[in-house]
Formats: structure tokens, C-alpha cells, sequence
């Protein structure tokens, strides 16, 4: 694993307004960043991470199957107790997911260390699947990169693919699509789904998620009055379980992408019943729930609210001591201990850049990665997005 400075291509901001990359700059701070690449070994990508992604998500899906029958881990969770039945009864009858992100921690040297599973609104998507692509065959094209250098990045066409094999079995229907009415990343994000969504076939709809509406029949509709029967929220379930209109969700008929049992699989909760069922796998980090830290033997720890997104309101500890920190509003839901691994450092001086790895899956496939960098430890939503190649053999 090498990083590559470069010259930007002197056309890409062009390119990106063609492509509708709006938010490749936020808040006057650039969000993508070409003017390095990173480079991974073919042995690197299949090995270290496309193998290691396949079986930490069948690993998770194990875990998940053990929490919907279980009361004292659903509470672990902070499941609200009124929607245990809708949560176990996604997960019985099967409903399909979509996709997710594994975030990992890896060098090139020793085995990745998993950190998270964002695996319920995972965003970065749009710039990993397709942008980061344009940026490979324009460097190939250009000379900047050698001949018979490639990406792993497979997530567009195995996205497409998976929305041709959920029309089988969605009703006869529009998907409708919903994000957050003010953030562009999220609209872009979705936007993007729905050209895959568009493509294998599917009649599709956009609405904010704050104009889905109820119906006559406590059916949720669109700001039109359709009906929503089946339906991609950019908008994670921890939210929507805790709102009012969540008592009308297990009543409403709708088919969820994702779908319910996805509230266990993007919980940072899930992280010490992993360590406990698999206790020393070479992909692990130790692993606590609070009342179990008497157990840890780690010096270094990472404090996380088992909702947190984006990097919020993590904390660093040393021998009990906060050394970095990040804010935000998560944490009364409750938090998780995890032993702290160190992000492969990039560049000199003061403010070392921290890499850190996206995996996607989508199905139950691993389908590309992503790279993202911050001076700080603790990746944020302003973290730069990096492109990636592997090295020609």
C-alpha cells in the first residue's frame, strides 16, 4: 500500500458539474482529492480485504440472527421494545438488503482490522462507485498512471445488478427514493441509486423525507398522494423508530430498503458480540460493552456511542485519559469500548495524514473500497476522499 502525489487532472471540476458531483468541495473545504492516489498490491486487494469483507459480513449477519432472539441483546442494541416484533419479523421473512460500508484499518502489511459496518445509510457512494472511476481512465489515458493499472471497483455494476434482481421480487410498483431535503451529499448519494435503480429497469420516484406523508389508510404517500409501496430511505432507522410516525411503519405496507433488521447491523453494539463470538480473529479488535471494561487489558481504547455517524462524539483514550475527541449529539443511547489499532500514517510534519479503508459490499458481496484521509485520527464527514488503483502485475 503506497501513496502517490500528482497533478489534478485541470479538467475535473468541470467534469464534476457535468456529472453532478455537487459536493465535491464542502463548506470551502475540497472533499475530493486528487492530488494523490493510493496503490495496492492485486494480492493486497483479494487477500487482505475483498476476502476478509466477505466473511466479516457473514460473521455480522450471524450476529444478527442472534440479537432479534434475544431480549437482553436487543436492549444491549437500544432497540426501542415496541418494535422488537418489526425488527425480528424483517430479519424471519428475509427482506433483501441493498448495500453497506465496512469501515477498515489497514497498512499493507498486517490483516485489516475492522472498525465499524455502516451498514443502514452509508454514504461516499457516488464518488467511490463512478467518479473515482472517470479519474482512472483519464490517468490511464493521460499517462499518468502505467499501462494495465486498474481499481478495484465493481460497485456500479454490482449495484445495477442487485436492483435487477430485487424487481423480481418488489411489487408492481415505483421505488421511491428519500433523503434529507437540505443535505446535498445525501441527495446526491440518492440520486445516484436511483440512475442504478433506473437502469436495471425499475419505474423509480424521488421524495424528501420530510414530505412523505399519511394517507387515508395510514398508508404513507408521496407530496403527489401515491402510495408508498416500496421505498430506499437515505435516513437511518435509529431515527425513524424513535419518531411518531414510526407506529404506522409495521402497519404501512411498505417494503424498506434496507430493510429493518439493518438497525442491528449498522449498531456499533454489534462489535463486542462479535469479539465475544470470535474472540482473537486476526480481523478483530477487542471489544467491550461498558459494564464488561473490568475484562479489557487494552492501554488504548476508543470510546463510541453505538449510533454515532460520520465520526461523531468519538474519544481516544489513553490509560483512561482522553486524547482526542470529536463532538456531536450522540452517546445517551449508550456506548462501546474498542481497542484502539492506528491508521497507516501518510506525509510529514505536524499534521501526518490517517488513511483509512471503505469496503463496500452489495448483496452479500464485497465490491470495491474507497480511501478516505484526515490530519486527525478520528475520520470525519469532511475527510477527504482519495482514489485508489491497483498496481499492474
Amino acid at each position: 500500500m503506497q501513496r502517490h502525489l500528482i497533478t489534478p487532472r485541470a479538467h475535473w471540476q468541470e467534469q464534476a458539474k457535468e456529472y453532478g458531483f455537487n459536493f465535491h468541495t464542502m463548506y470551502g473545504e475540497p472533499y475530493w482529492d486528487e492530488t494523490r492516489y493510493y496503490a495496492f498490491t492485486l494480492q493486497q486487494i483479494e487477500q487482505d480485504l475483498e476476502d476478509p469483507t466477505e466473511e466479516l459480513h457473514q460473521m455480522c449477519l450471524e450476529v444478527v440472527d442472534e440479537v432479534v432472539r434475544n431480549e437482553n441483546l436487543l436492549r444491549r442494541f437500544a432497540i426501542p421494545e415496541e418494535h422488537w416484533d418489526l425488527v425480528a419479523s424483517s430479519w424471519r421473512l428475509k427482506e433483501p438488503s441493498l448495500y453497506g460500508r465496512m469501515d477498515l484499518a489497514y497498512d499493507g502489511k498486517g490483516p485489516a482490522k475492522f472498525l465499524e459496518y455502516n451498514a443502514d445509510t452509508p454514504t461516499s457512494l457516488y464518488e467511490s462507485a463512478f467518479f473515482q472511476w472517470l479519474w482512472l481512465e483519464d490517468r490511464l489515458k493521460d499517462g499518468t498512471l502505467q499501462p494495465g493499472s486498474d481499481q478495484f471497483n465493481g460497485i456500479q455494476e454490482a449495484m445495477i445488478a442487485r436492483f435487477a434482481e430485487l424487481k423480481g421480487q418488489w411489487p408492481p410498483t415505483p421505488l421511491h427514493f428519500a433523503s434529507c431535503e437540505e443535505s446535498v451529499e445525501d441527495r446526491g448519494t440518492v440520486q445516484y441509486l436511483e440512475d442504478c435503480a433506473a437502469e436495471a429497469g425499475l419505474e423509480t420516484r424521488y421524495t424528501a423525507i420530510e414530505q412523505i406523508g399519511l394517507g387515508d389508510m395510514d398508508q404513507f404517500v408521496d407530496p403527489e398522494g401515491n402510495d408508498i409501496r416500496a421505498c430506499f430511505k437515505l435516513y437511518p432507522w435509529e431515527f425513524m423508530l424513535r419518531e411518531e410516525f414510526a407506529q404506522y411503519v409495521p402497519k404501512a405496507n411498505v417494503r424498506w430498503l434496507e430493510p429493518a433488521w439493518k438497525s442491528i447491523l449498522s449498531n456499533k453494539a454489534i462489535l463486542p458480540v462479535l469479539w465475544h463470538n470470535h474472540k482473537g480473529h486476526p480481523n478483530l479488535l477487542p471489544a467491550y460493552f461498558p459494564d464488561f471494561l473490568d475484562t479489557c487489558t487494552e492501554s488504548k481504547l476508543v470510546k463510541k456511542p453505538i449510533y454515532s455517524r460520520e465520526g461523531a462524539n468519538i474519544e481516544i483514550l489513553e490509560q483512561g485519559k482522553v486524547v482526542e475527541s470529536s463532538g456531536g449529539a450522540y452517546g445517551e443511547e449508550g456506548v462501546i469500548y474498542q481497542g484502539y489499532t492506528q491508521l497507516p500514517r501518510f506525509g510529514d510534519g505536524d499534521k501526518p495524514d490517517h488513511a483509512l479503508i471503505g469496503s463496500w459490499v452489495v448483496g452479500d458481496s464485497a465490491a470495491g473500497i474507497s480511501v478516505r484521509e484526515d490530519h486527525s485520527r478520528i475520520t470525519q464527514d469532511l475527510s477527504r476522499f482519495v482514489p485508489h488503483i491497483i498496481l499492474p502485475e
